[in-house]
């Protein structure tokens, strides 16, 4: 089977724009208090975001805000590897969104927007980078929920094993919406403050806006044309819950299979394992879930192996979690380092997991990112570093 490189990286967040930013961020722990929406028709207890630093006029103005995410995390990810190099019709997009922007629709019905000749379709982040990049070979995008853009980067190492193309830049993108602060309002899933993953006081997610982006290519393809490997996409697993439209299944069984299955794909073993970016969106259930998965498969090696709180810092961006988490992951295995993180008072005995608060050296081995969404839909991603 191919080895399928990871050539370029683009994010979006809170902490800004660009990799770099993103990775000096998690390199400081920068956490904050979230974000009051701007919006005084959120009508909710917590009206709450981490959200994108306002960013200056462009000519993508009249694009909603998931779509123009998806454009700067994508352009940059596209630039970082040379897209441009490549023939248009071997480039290929693939993206995951929940809601994408469903923001632009709700201004619209308000009467506080002009109406558009299309009102936002879940497809325009992909089309919309797609037409930027002139990528001929296909524009595809997934709304797997929280675990979509896990999805898109699986669906594209295929598109290129399949020969469909010679690079994807696969990405995820989440933006405000009226509807998503108030159904998580509505759940009893939303924090009052920052979160606080696996902690005994963790008291719900804190969404987040952003995108991350991701460029994948064989290792051959990128060894031929000289372009930067920061480290390999070795393995995936796919699982569905099935057990409850919202809520995991308290077990973690398919959670559980998800990660053996990345692991046997990249043939690896959980001993393996160096790191881990958990799914970990800080509230009661999810994250006492994950724990259980992640026990099944490691045992008490658990307690020893480093864990990345990414949401601490950046907040859950849903569908684009994934995709953030694997730039992390990639850039963890890239700095041979894994960012420690934000302090928290007390972990929950029900998570017995490592969360180191200094850096740790990351030499070898494997980095391990999970995304588990809403239907039970289970993602893992397993990456090695670059080769030698």
């Amino acid at each position: 089977m191919s080895e399928i490189a990871i050539t370029g990286l683009g994010v979006v967040s809170r902490l800004g724009s660009g990799a770099e930013a993103f990775w000096s961020g998690v390199l400081a722990r920068d956490t904050a208090p979230p974000d009051r929406v701007p919006d005084p028709d959120a009508r909710v207890p917590l009206p709450l975001y981490y959200l994108v630093p306002p960013e200056p006029s462009t000519a993508d103005a009249d694009l909603g805000p998931a779509t123009r995410y998806t454009l700067r995390a994508g352009l940059e990810a596209g630039a970082d590897a040379r897209v441009d190099e490549v023939a248009p019709d071997r480039v290929a997009v693939v993206t995951g969104s929940s809601v994408g922007d469903a923001r632009q629709v709700e201004l619209v019905r308000a009467g506080q927007a002009a109406s558009r000749p299309v009102a936002s379709p879940p497809f325009e982040q992909a089309s919309a980078l797609a037409a930027r990049l002139g990528a001929g070979a296909g524009a595809v995008n997934l709304s797997n929920a929280c675990a979509g853009s896990g999805y898109a980067i699986t669906l594209g190492a295929q598109m290129i094993r399949d020969g469909e193309a010679d690079v994807v830049v696969a990405a995820g993108a989440e933006a405000y919406s009226r509807v998503t602060v108030a159904a998580f309002n509505r759940m009893g899933a939303l924090g009052a403050d920052r979160p606080r993953p696996f902690a005994r006081d963790r008291a719900g997610v804190m969404l987040g806006e952003g995108a991350g982006a991701v460029v994948l290519e064989t290792v051959a393809h990128a060894r031929a044309r000289g372009a930067r490997i920061y480290a390999r996409l070795a393995g995936s697993g796919w699982s569905c819950d099935a057990a409850h439209l919202t809520a995991p299944d308290p077990a973690g069984t398919q959670a559980a299979r998800a990660m053996r299955a990345a692991l046997a794909e990249a043939g690896a073993e959980p001993a393996d394992v160096a790191l881990i970016v958990p799914h970990a969106t800080g509230t009661k259930l999810n994250d006492s879930t994950e724990a259980a998965a992640m026990a099944e498969v490691f045992g008490p090696r658990l307690g020893r192996i480093p864990l990345h709180n990414l949401k601490a810092i950046v907040g859950h961006l849903a569908g684009g979690a994934g995709a953030l988490g694997t730039v992390l992951a990639a850039l963890c295995l890239h700095h041979r380092t894994v960012p420690g993180n934000v302090p928290i008072a007390e972990l929950d005995p029900e998570c017995p997991v490592h969360l180191p608060t200094a850096p740790t050296a990351l030499d070898s081995g494997v980095a391990l990112v999970n995304a588990y969404a809403f239907g039970g839909n289970n993602i893992s991603l397993a990456l090695t570093g670059a080769p030698s």
